[in-house]
């Protein structure tokens, strides 16, 4: 892979908070139910997304130049990725807010592109391509009301340590 050769590397995630959950429900994402009673899906899913979000991050802080990580859109594990590095730089929970709804300006391109790939079918998904800030902030909120903080979650729950967010914030804040 080229990607490699030039020390590009991956590192999948995979999981989602009950108030993600909960939003997506609500914005239409197939599939997805608002949670009402049994297991949380953040503990469902813990084992798979913590230790993703552990390495997306030490890599993020590690790397030896620029640090590029995507998806087709931005949102998602992606937007929740560069959300958590955001609040370990000390952003604003406001501006890292703002920064996760740019990504609404790609949903026109992101729709046209569906459709090109997917002639004369119909798109049974009304919020394709969308990341309203809501979102994020129910993530967030989840966070705070198990952990403390989205800090606290990073810390106590990913296993952040204190020396990887001084390696993020020399490498990002210079």
């Amino acid at each position: 892979m080229r990607r490699r050769a030039h020390g590009v590397r991956d590192a999948p995630d995979r999981g989602r908070t009950d108030a993600r959950a909960q939003a997506l429900a609500e914005v239409g994402h197939p599939g997805v139910q608002p949670h009402t009673e049994g297991p949380q899906l953040s503990d469902q899913n813990a084992a798979v997304s913590t230790t993703p979000h552990r390495r997306h991050i030490e890599l993020i802080a590690a790397g030896p130049g620029p640090a590029v990580f995507h998806c087709t859109s931005g949102k998602d594990r992606t937007g929740l990725i560069a959300a958590f590095a955001l609040l370990l730089l000390d952003v604003s929970e406001e501006e890292v807010l703002a920064d996760f709804a740019l990504t609404e300006q790609a949903t026109t391109r992101l729709t046209a592109d569906w459709h090109a790939a997917h002639p004369g079918r119909t798109m049974r998904w009304p919020s394709y391509g969308r990341a309203p800030a809501r979102i994020l902030s129910l993530v967030l909120a989840d966070l705070t009301a198990r952990y403390g903080s989205p800090a606290g979650y990073l810390s106590g729950r990913v296993g952040i340590t204190p020396a990887t967010t001084a390696r993020l914030r020399e490498r990002l804040l210079r």
